[in-house]
Parts: C-alpha cells; sequence; structure tokens
C-alpha cells in the first residue's frame, strides 16, 4: 500500500471530532468518511469535506475507507469493533476497549483469530514525554523501581452531572478518567496483579463514586498509589499537568511519581531527582530536566494507526493493553465493593 491510509471516523461526538481533526494533521493519513446518525453527524462531516454515513453498517458497505477509528458509547464498542474485525478492517478503538470484560476479551479474541490489528486509544502513550519516561526507566536511571504514585483530581462542574447517565454507576472517575492512568502505571512499572480500594460518594450524593483511593501491586513487587477525585479543585492531574489538549488550563505541578533506588521521576515534569555523591538522604539531591516535543499526541496516533493499517506495524497500545487496563479498573471496583483484595483477572 502506498499514499495516505484512508481512515473512517464512527462517532461525531467531542472525541470522534478530535479524532477527524487529528487525522487532518497527520502525515500519511486521511479522512475517508463520519459515521453517526446523529443529526448534528452531517454538519460536522460538511465542514470536514467528507461524507457522511448513518451507521457503521453503511460505511462498510460504501468501502470507502481501509481503517476506521471507533469513537462511539462504550456500550457500541464491542459490536462496532466486531463489525470492523469481521470486514477484515483495522481498527482503533476509543478507550475503555469494551464497557465489561467479556466484551473486551471477545475483540481480542476475533482480531488475532483473523489476523486484523485492533489498537486501544489510550493516546498518552503517543505523547513524546512518556516515550522519553520509559526509555529513561528501561535505561536503569532510577534502579530498581521501588513504588509509584498517581494523583487525578479535578473538579468536574455542576452542570457536568445535568446528564442523567453521568449521575450512574460507570460513569464516574475511575471508569471514565483512572483507565488512562492505570495504563501508563502499567506501561511504565508492568502489569497490576491485585488491588485493594476504597471509595466515597459523599460529598454529591449520585450513585457513582466522586473519590476512589487504591493501592496497586504489580508483579514485579513494585507497590504503589492512585487517589483520584472528580470533586477537588485541585491542579494534580494529567489534564491539568500535561499540556495535551488547551481547553484545560495548564499548571506546572506533578502528578505521577515512579521512585527507584537511585533516583526518583517526577511526570510530566520528566524532573530526574538523584543525591549527589553518595547514595542516600544525607547527600545533596537535585534534579536533572530532560527536554521533549509537544507534540499532540492524537496526532502521533492517528499517523502510527496509518503505518498500523500501510506498513504493518504493531499498534503500539494494542487490545490486549485495553484489556489489561480495563482488568485493573474492574479489579478496582470490586475491591471497593467488597473491601477484599482483589486479584486482577486478564486472560482473554
Amino acid at each position: 500500500m502506498t499514499g495516505a491510509v484512508p481512515i473512517a471516523v464512527v462517532g461525531a461526538g467531542m472525541i470522534g471530532r478530535r479524532h477527524a481533526e487529528a487525522i487532518f494533521a497527520a502525515p500519511g493519513v486521511s479522512l475517508a468518511a463520519i459515521a453517526d446518525p446523529a443529526p448534528g453527524a452531517r454538519e460536522v462531516a460538511e465542514g470536514l469535506g467528507v461524507p457522511c454515513y448513518p451507521g457503521l453498517d453503511h460505511l462498510l458497505a460504501a468501502r470507502v475507507a481501509d481503517a476506521v477509528i471507533l469513537a462511539t458509547p462504550n456500550q457500541m464498542h464491542v459490536e462496532g469493533a466486531l463489525a470492523c474485525i469481521a470486514a477484515g478492517l483495522p481498527v482503533l478503538v476509543e478507550k475503555p476497549l469494551a464497557s465489561d470484560l467479556d466484551g473486551a476479551r471477545r475483540i481480542v479474541a476475533a482480531g488475532e483469530a483473523a489476523g486484523v490489528p485492533v489498537a486501544t486509544g489510550h493516546h498518552r502513550r503517543h505523547n513524546p514525554l512518556i516515550a522519553r519516561a520509559k526509555a529513561l526507566l528501561d535505561e536503569g536511571r532510577l534502579g530498581q523501581v521501588a513504588t509509584v504514585q498517581g494523583t487525578t483530581w479535578f473538579l468536574k462542574p455542576d452542570d457536568y452531572f445535568d446528564t442523567e447517565w453521568r449521575r450512574r454507576k460507570g460513569a464516574g472517575p475511575v471508569y471514565l478518567n483512572l483507565i488512562h492512568d492505570v495504563d501508563l502505571l502499567q506501561h511504565f512499572c508492568g502489569p497490576v496483579t491485585q488491588v485493594q480500594a476504597m471509595e466515597s460518594n459523599a460529598l454529591r450524593g449520585n450513585e457513582v463514586e466522586e473519590t476512589s483511593v487504591i493501592l496497586l501491586r504489580f508483579a514485579s513487587g513494585v507497590i504503589g498509589t492512585v487517589n483520584v477525585c472528580d470533586a477537588a479543585a485541585a491542579p494534580w492531574s494529567w489534564e491539568l499537568t500535561a499540556r495535551e489538549n488547551p481547553v484545560y488550563p495548564a499548571t506546572g505541578e506533578a502528578c505521577y511519581l515512579i521512585g527507584g533506588t537511585r533516583g526518583s521521576l517526577s511526570l510530566p515534569s520528566l524532573a530526574l531527582w538523584t543525591h549527589e555523591g553518595k547514595n542516600s538522604w544525607w547527600s545533596p539531591i537535585a534534579a536533572t530536566r530532560f527536554p521533549f516535543d509537544f507534540a499532540d499526541p492524537l496526532v502521533l496516533q492517528a499517523a502510527q494507526f496509518g503505518r498500523v493499517v500501510r506498513d504493518g506495524e504493531a499498534p503500539v497500545v494494542t487490545a490486549r493493553d485495553g484489556l489489561a487496563a480495563l482488568a485493573v479498573i474492574e479489579a478496582v471496583k470490586q475491591a471497593a465493593a467488597s473491601g477484599a483484595l482483589v486479584n486482577v483477572e486478564v486472560e482473554a
């Protein structure tokens, strides 16, 4: 295959529009079409200069795309992904891969059986600063990782919850936001094997949690904590620190800390803290800050997906990666409900 890879976007909501704009900005790909039955979808497609189809089935029948990005509601991911796989089209499924583990396992199994590439839209992995941080870890600059800490605090305004589904189970920050953090922590430290968790809805009183505090045990022996809250006016979240999306006010704070025997890394600042001279808490400690590119990870993701289709590259974030992140989230919810230590079950 040569030339730009035509990619269709299914779903014309906020994230679907961002994917479409990313395709326009990315090298090696082109926007083939939009598919969405919503009344406003045709206007979106016309604004982008591409055809609009009323649904995925109509899009597949038209054969105008060589690949698909699914930006539909979570509950539609399994059906949509399986339809793309059956049609032989590589598909990038926006996170979470599915709304439950059984559905995610079905996507993984179908893609692998058919030999059709399936990617998961954990776009943060495409951020150049994440690649630089992973390289520092792989080079041993931190020594042996001992512990990790993640903070995901932000304030969703009251009118955010005027939409009913956002007040119901399955719509809280654990499912909607924490899954990105879990994917990155597993990327850095390997698979999570056990979790414990507590959650609270004491502030708003909705069905869904607003705060969850989680203990993570990794297969490597690393132990970590993650604290997620969507009711705190705070600067410590990826959205407000990484400067990926201009709609969020940028701060200079940290949201992830990774501690090792030779040094500790703060993200997204990419500050590596090490002791000068003897490796001891009595020795002076200072930070080395590493430069990185601020390229838009959604644009980089679209370009890489094009290479998956055209050149046979493996997706940066596979369907199995998406399944692994979802398995941790499911375990977190089980642990919070039961108060017990829960094993993470991933296998498809």
